[in-house]
């Protein structure tokens, strides 16, 4: 998954909105439990605080005794976490502590987080052997004898308790968002679905296997088909149009030429020459754009394919029968499956001038050799056309004479010159690149690299 694709967007930002909100939620269920459980412990410790208060003041104020275990048998072993104690007020002396003290006093002015709980005063204490407790005090008048009346409780109680919940909090948070972020991947990739029919829907249009974008296709995504299907009906009609008024030019053009040129050649002298010689340039320049313009047209036009194998061969039987009398080599490698974004004629031009071109020069070996990378997602895929001979070959400033329009470096081989330009023309159209090596063969290579389909 591509990190700029719309999937990852929506599944990330999923994602980041569950961590925050769960990650939120687990803090507030954790402390609301730590208040509730730190209440409930107050609460059950005021119990053992007001049962303790009930049985002083059944006795004599002035000569307290031991009131017991007050139902909690911890209160009677040793360090055991629970305590109890009776001090006379103002930092006074113990007067009674429970048997789980032992010698020990608890000072309830070094409590922290002290806090006020139904008239009494809570807070945490460090007990005997650096036990964390949890103490609730009160202030008790028993005539003219005032006691400060302190119980306590193992705080690693709850400490316990709320990390267990802690655990299971996180461990039930945990899971809900890992099903969170699954279903929504899976929501994502539901919703998104449509989005691949558009895709194989415009790869189809762009290999040629359909001519129309068709659905069927979410509410939301129908008015970009239809925009799409008139965009395509658009731009053939306009093609029409381009070729149809080509046509009409190069029907308009040629008669009156053909009759400035009829008339030249009907007369004498320089200037008839003259005429002649420049209506013929005036109509290869017209025959020249004219088959520019069209080419262009069909260059731009949706879903054009050519299958390049069946292309190659008949090309190949045809410059056999045009070189026989030379008795040449010529061999071609084509895959299958190869094929060619654009018009059949304009890629048996580019071909075909440029075999030609090589079957002319050869001593005895021409090669065709085709590689084919198949357009895949996100590649546009290649067609690339090694044509190799064993002539004489090139040097690079020849290269570059050659592939300029009308330039012939030896005037004894037949042909107008033309025929690398026009490649080179073609090759552009298409976006493709045209370049000029020297081959294994010991002649010239050239390579040709096309859009493929």
């Amino acid at each position: 998954m591509r990190r700029n694709s719309l999937s990852f967007r929506l599944i990330a930002a999923a994602a980041l909105w569950s961590v925050v909100a769960l990650v939120a939620a687990g803090l507030i269920l954790t402390n609301l439990y730590r208040e509730t459980v730190e209440r409930a412990f107050d609460e059950r410790l005021s119990v053992y605080l007001r049962t303790l208060v009930g049985n002083l003041a059944e006795q004599d104020p002035a000569n307290l005794s031991d009131p017991g275990n007050l139902g909690e048998p911890r209160f009677e072993l040793t360090y055991s976490g629970w305590y109890w104690q009776v001090r006379e007020a103002a930092e006074g002396p113990v007067v009674l502590a429970s048997k789980s003290l032992f010698t020990d006093t608890l000072d309830f002015a070094e409590a922290s987080g002290q806090t006020d709980f139904n008239g009494m005063v809570s807070g945490a204490l460090v007990g005997p052997d650096n036990q964390s407790l949890r103490a609730l005090t009160l202030t008790v008048t028993f005539g003219d004898h005032r006691y400060d009346v302190l119980v306590a409780g193992d705080a690693g109680e709850t400490a316990d308790e709320i990390r267990s919940f802690r655990r299971s909090v996180i461990l039930t948070l945990s899971v809900f968002g890992v099903g969170l972020v699954l279903a929504t991947m899976a929501q994502t990739r539901w919703g998104l679905r449509p989005l691949d029919n558009v895709r194989r829907g415009l790869a189809a249009l762009r290999s040629g296997k359909e001519a129309r974008f068709e659905g069927p296709f979410p509410a939301e995504i129908e008015p970009l088909a239809k925009e799409l299907n008139a965009l395509l009906e658009s731009n053939r009609q306009i093609v029409e149009r381009a070729r149809t008024q080509v046509g009409n030019l190069a029907h308009a053009l040629k008669t009156p030429l053909s009759v400035i040129t009829n008339e030249a050649r009907a007369g004498s002298g320089p200037l008839a020459g003259k005429v002649a010689e420049q209506a013929e340039i005036m109509r290869m320049q017209v025959n020249h754009y004219l088959d520019r313009a069209q080419i262009a047209a069909r260059s731009k036009v949706i879903g054009a394919v050519t299958e390049v194998t069946p292309a190659v061969a008949s090309l190949a039987r045809a410059m056999r029968r045009i070189h026989e009398d030379r008795d040449l080599d010529l061999t071609v490698d084509s895959p299958g499956n190869a094929r060619f974004a654009g018009e059949k004629q304009d890629f048996e031009e580019i071909v075909g001038n440029l075999v030609d071109n090589a079957c002319k020069w050869a001593k005895s070996t021409v090669t065709v050799a085709i590689d084919y990378q198949s357009p895949g997602a996100g590649s546009p895929g290649k067609l690339v056309i090694l044509i190799d001979d064993d002539g004489p070959g090139l040097t690079p400033a020849q290269r570059e004479e050659v592939t300029r329009r009308g330039r012939r470096l030896d005037e004894s081989k037949p042909g107008s010159g033309l025929g690398l330009s026009i490649v080179t023309e073609l090759v552009q159209l298409y976006q493709g690149s045209f370049t000029l090596d020297g081959s294994p063969l010991g002649g010239l290579r050239v390579k040709v690299d096309l859009p493929a389909a």
